[in-house]
């Protein structure tokens, strides 16, 4: 795909928007936003008072707050994963990775915030601790049956798909 190509998807993308409304707990909090024209997530910060910093100790975890609430749409939910260079570069990661958020959940939202380094991880003020994806989130509709469909993997459970 060619750069012409791709800013015609991106042009498209665009137009594919949901309203979600943010209400601002903490006058300290960042309103999230995207970062690039073809991101998906959307990036999340700590409350953190200037010139201080929070101090996630090695091998620990803390809840974080963000200092916002929102109204996720009936049909949407928001799931709550690691940033990739955190969680390469400094071994930091989610607690219940991806955290899913509901659409009828209107309290603050937070970060249960896990450092899996042998050294602390600071997060000063402005540092983004989570990246967020708003997703469709159809509901099952549940029947019971006396027998399932047969699959060529059949009741193949951890690992029966090989490496």
């Amino acid at each position: 795909m060619n750069l012409e190509e791709e800013d015609k998807i991106i042009s498209l993308w665009h137009h594919y928007q949901v309203p979600v409304k943010v209400k601002r707990l903490d006058p300290r909090a960042t309103i999230p936003k995207y970062h690039t024209d073809g991101a998906v997530a959307f990036d999340m910060h700590a409350i953190v008072d200037e010139e201080q910093v929070i101090r996630v100790e090695a091998h620990s975890q803390k809840i974080l707050s963000t200092g916002l609430a929102m109204a996720i749409p009936v049909g949407y939910e928001l799931r709550v994963s690691p940033r990739s260079g955190q969680a390469f570069k400094h071994q930091i990661s989610i607690r219940n990775s991806p955290g899913i958020i509901d659409a009828d959940y209107r309290g603050e939202i937070k970060v249960s915030f896990v450092n899996n380094a042998d050294t602390d991880f600071i997060i000063s003020p402005g540092d983004r601790i989570c990246q967020v994806k708003l997703s469709m989130a159809p509901r099952a509709v549940f029947t019971e049956v006396e027998e399932l469909d047969g699959t060529n993997r059949g009741e193949g459970g951890f690992g029966s798909t090989g490496r």
